[in-house]
This record gives C-alpha cells, sequence and structure tokens, in this order.
C-alpha cells in the first residue's frame, strides 16, 4: 500500500492539516517545518497529489474522482442520496468511491485519512464526525457536507422542521395530546436538529411531548423502543426514520396494540418501504435524491474554479413534507367540531 498523508504527517510530528499545507501552500508555514514534512515524505516515499482543477466554465478534460462517505449505504434513504448523486456525478465527469463508515467516526477518520492526496474531492453524507474535523482531515481537497452544518464548506441541509412542524399540527388536530419522540444516533446533525425542532413545536401547538432516548436507527432499534413509547401514555409516536418507524409498528402489535387504532405513528424519510408497510406509513418526505444532485453540483463548482475564484461557503436548505398514510388516525373520543376550534 502506497504512504498516505496521515503517515506523513505522524512521521513529522504535526496536524494532518498543517502536512496538507506544506504540499498545497508551503508559503503558509514556517520553514522548519515545511522541510520536516518534506524529509518525512522522502524518507516513507510519499508523493503528493494536488487537486485537479480548472477555471470556472471549462468543461473537463477527464473525469474526476470523488470520495464519497456515507454512514450506513443499508438504510434505504442514503441509498437513494447515493444513486442519485452516482447518476448526475456521471454527468459531471465524477467517478465517485463509496466507502460506508458504518456509523463510526472512528473509521469516518480512517477512511478521510486515507483517501486524502488519492482523490480529488469528498462529498460527507450524514457524517458522525464533528464539521471541522472533517475539513481538516480533508486538508486542501474540496469539500461538501450534506446534513452536516459548516460555516467552512458548502453543505446541503435537509430541514424536517418544516414537514415536523406539519406532523405536529396534524396529529394535534387529530386529538393526540401526548406524543412521543425516537431519537436516532446520538452523533447525527439530523437527529440533534429534529429534536429541538420537535420539542419547541409541541411546546407552540400545547402538546404534551416525551422524548425517548438514542436509539439505532433500524427496525430492530424501533422494535426496542416500541415498550418504552407504549410506557409513556402516548397515542402518537415521530420516529427518527422510517425504518424505526416500522420496528414501533411490529414492536406494538407485540404488546398487543394495534397501529393506528391504539397508536399512532409518523416516519420520516418517506422511503419507498412507506408505501408498502403494512399499513401504510405517514411519513415526513425528506429529499434527499434532490441532496445527492445538489451536493455533486456544489462539488463540481469547487473543482472548477481557481482557489481565487472560490466564494463563501454556501449552505442550501430543502424542505420537507409531511405525507399522510394509513399508519395515523384520530385519537379516541376525538371530535372534529373540537378539532375545528
Amino acid at each position: 500500500m502506497a504512504p498516505t498523508l496521515t503517515e506523513v504527517a505522524q512521521r513529522a510530528g504535526v496536524s494532518l492539516s498543517t502536512a496538507s499545507r506544506a504540499f498545497s501552500e508551503p508559503d503558509r508555514i514556517a520553514q522548519d517545518t515545511l522541510d520536516r514534512v518534506v524529509r518525512a515524505a522522502a524518507e516513507i516515499g510519499y508523493v503528493a497529489s494536488s487537486p485537479r482543477r480548472q477555471r470556472s466554465g471549462a468543461r473537463p478534460t477527464r473525469a474526476t474522482t470523488v470520495a464519497m462517505v456515507v454512514p450506513d449505504l443499508a438504510n434505504p434513504v442514503i441509498a437513494s442520496f447515493v444513486k442519485a448523486a452516482q447518476a448526475h456525478g456521471w454527468y459531471r465527469r465524477q467517478i465517485l468511491v463509496l466507502t460506508d463508515a458504518d456509523n463510526s467516526p472512528d473509521r469516518e477518520r480512517e477512511i478521510l485519512g486515507e483517501l486524502h492526496g488519492r482523490v480529488d474531492g469528498f462529498i460527507a453524507c450524514s457524517p458522525r464526525l464533528p464539521a471541522h474535523d472533517i475539513v481538516e482531515l480533508c486538508g486542501d481537497a474540496p469539500l461538501v457536507l450534506v446534513n452536516r452544518d459548516s460555516d467552512e464548506v458548502p453543505s446541503v441541509l435537509a430541514d424536517a422542521e418544516h414537514g415536523l412542524s406539519q406532523a405536529v399540527e396534524y396529529l394535534r388536530v387529530l386529538g393526540h395530546e401526548r406524543i412521543a419522540y425516537v431519537q436516532g444516533n446520538r452523533l447525527s446533525w439530523s437527529n440533534e436538529h429534529r429534536v429541538a425542532a420537535v420539542r419547541r413545536l409541541a411546546q407552540e401547538n400545547d402538546v404534551d411531548l416525551e422524548v425517548l432516548g438514542w436509539h439505532a436507527e433500524t427496525i430492530a432499534g424501533g422494535n426496542a423502543a416500541a415498550a418504552s413509547v407504549v410506557a409513556t401514555g402516548a397515542t402518537a409516536v415521530i420516529a427518527h426514520n422510517d425504518l424505526v418507524a416500522m420496528g414501533i409498528i411490529e414492536g406494538a402489535a407485540q404488546l398487543g396494540l394495534a397501529v393506528p387504532d391504539d397508536l399512532s405513528v409518523v416516519g420520516i424519510d418517506d422511503t419507498t418501504m412507506a408505501q408498502v408497510a403494512k399499513p401504510q406509513l405517514t411519513s415526513i418526505q425528506v429529499p434527499m435524491s434532490r441532496a445527492g444532485v445538489i451536493s455533486v453540483d456544489l462539488l463540481h463548482g469547487l473543482l472548477a474554479a481557481e482557489p481565487a475564484d472560490a466564494e463563501a461557503p454556501r449552505t442550501v436548505h430543502l424542505p420537507t413534507q409531511l405525507v399522510v398514510r394509513q399508519s395515523t388516525a384520530p385519537a379516541s373520543g376525538w371530535n372534529p367540531r373540537e378539532a375545528r376550534r
């Protein structure tokens, strides 16, 4: 295996970002530090690979290589993001190298470090590492973040607040005075953002809210959360994603509860699985396919621009929408006349 920039940094006793600047912007670091990095690179046989750029608007003469890091390719919403990004990347002459970090920040760190200097740019989707750490690891390579906000690099954020607002108001109108929210991964930007939004929305709609702990973002995670949901006395629950929601439906059935008669369930993502679930799942539509296309376009702009042409990092917010299906119904004793007041 070829020597990596991470190994150069370790041998020279400097940070990864400093080692990166030694090859991309040597005038920005002290001469003795530069000498150490260059000497370390020579000792282990590291050959720097600088990002290949062109002037804005020029057509690439060859394809660029882009590393795409995702947290869990088994998640259908991540798969839809990847599929859209790969299709659009082909149009943009980008070859995507896909890596699955298995929801591990340590694995993300290792992947980014190993691929630095071997690819032209990075797209990190729903990463578990903090944004600044990712920026440091990518060094001078163009980077776009998805579902992780940053003031250092462009980002694409699927803002679930729009759909959550619709969901909370919808459940309130159906007579649900107490709802539960099942969290996803504790390192997820989306989870943090959604919990903060649903807390505020519940207060604004005069709805009692019970926020449950972190769970695996899988059907098994939702199944494990079902008993806790029932124990809250909530008549409705919003889950971090569709997989968790379907797990809650399965777990509720094992406890003798019917959905939606005894418990209304709302998911987030509106995957194809929501449409074929039994009952069909009410879900908040999150445009992750659109996020895949936009992230490729943003990275294309970074790759095509000269450093002097770089603009301030751009953040793209994508709205979400509630899609009502069979897994939600009025609470017991619901009076439509009271709901209209």
